[in-house]
């Protein structure tokens, strides 16, 4: 099965093409963005269960960044020594682990004034957030870059800009949320920026890579095309692309398995960039079958992960470890 098999994007060795994506915990206790045993269980046992890539969840560059007060946060050094623990508790099982850094903009539901390129609110429950000025944009693009610092010196084998999901950077590209004026009217100006500050940091050896809303659903906002364009304009600084879709308005989507992989093949085609697909895929046949019949390079599994962290032992016995396989052996003599 192609994804049961290695794939190497630069440096980065993978044992086998199953993604764990980002996915919020909500599980910061003190509400100061550090990890908690919880985190360290959460995601050591999928790197347990044979996983061959784990994305940190969104984690956030500046307080108001984050999505809520209990998310995990990168703005402090105080954060490292807890990503750190994870970070070596998946490399123990032979798991490599990058993390998504982003800021929420107008998604964000924290107690510091939120900010955006729009003073419209997300929904009548969100605040209404500030319309950034040049200064603050140019506060938030270094605090990429710092976050990007912390990373590196944390030990992550990849960093994911989350530009997604109607968060920040995504606010910046759609044209259902930018209502500038200036030089950022064209947000991929953002976008750019934000990268050449991260490749301050970051180490040209390891991947740095993207999550996207690949289709915004609507008429107005953006398609695969679009955001392939957008990344042929960065693509000498990316490495690997992660393809998700909507976020940016609020709007019912008609989602069924495997319903984002189509538009992570346009990427594909149109970029050349490897991709990571995905969607409410919860059976694995049928998730190999999609990744082969349109060259997809991963798949990504949340909520079948969530369900059953171990579900990669019915499929390759060699992803079982030690103590397991000794406790099978028992079982089959009783």
């Amino acid at each position: 099965m192609k994804l049961l098999e290695p794939i190497t994007i630069k440096n980065l060795n993978l044992k086998n093409r199953v993604v764990m994506p980002p996915m919020c915990m909500y599980s910061v206790d003190k509400e100061d963005g550090i990890a908690t045993d919880f985190h360290y269980t959460h995601y050591t046992t999928r790197a347990i269960g044979g996983v061959g890539y784990i994305v940190i969840e969104s984690t956030a560059v500046m307080p108001n960044g984050r999505i809520s007060m209990n998310d995990l946060g990168i703005w402090s050094d105080d954060q490292i020594d807890g990503l750190k623990r994870i970070v070596d508790g998946v490399h123990q099982y032979g798991t490599k682990i990058g993390i998504q850094i982003n800021h929420a903009g107008r998604k964000a539901r924290v107690n510091e004034q939120i900010v955006s390129v729009t003073d419209e609110p997300f929904l009548d429950t969100y605040q209404k957030p500030h319309i950034l000025t040049i200064e603050e944009i140019k506060e938030i693009i270094k605090a990429f870059g710092k976050a990007a610092d912390r990373a590196n010196k944390t030990g992550f084998d990849a960093l994911e800009i989350h530009a997604a999901h109607g968060y920040l950077i995504n606010q910046f590209l759609s044209p259902l949320t930018n209502q500038r004026t200036d030089l950022y009217k064209d947000g991929s100006i953002f976008l750019k920026e934000v990268i050449d500050e991260i490749k301050k940091y970051w180490p040209s050896d390891k991947v740095l890579q993207i999550r996207i809303s690949a289709y915004e659903y609507s008429e107005l906002g953006l398609t695969p095309y679009d955001l392939a364009a957008i990344i042929n304009h960065v693509k000498k600084d990316l490495d690997l692309v992660h393809v998700s879709s909507g976020g940016v308005i609020p709007v019912q989507v008609n989602d069924y398995p495997g319903y984002q992989v189509n538009f992570a093949r346009i990427i594909k085609e149109e970029t050349n960039l490897p991709v990571i697909a995905g969607g409410q895929l919860d059976d694995f046949e049928d998730a190999n079958k999609l990744s082969e019949d349109l060259d997809i390079d991963m798949i990504y599994f949340g909520r079948k992960l969530l369900k059953e962290p171990t579900f990669l032992f019915k499929l390759d016995k060699n992803l079982v470890p030690k103590q397991y396989v000794r406790i099978a052996q028992l079982k089959t003599k009783e």
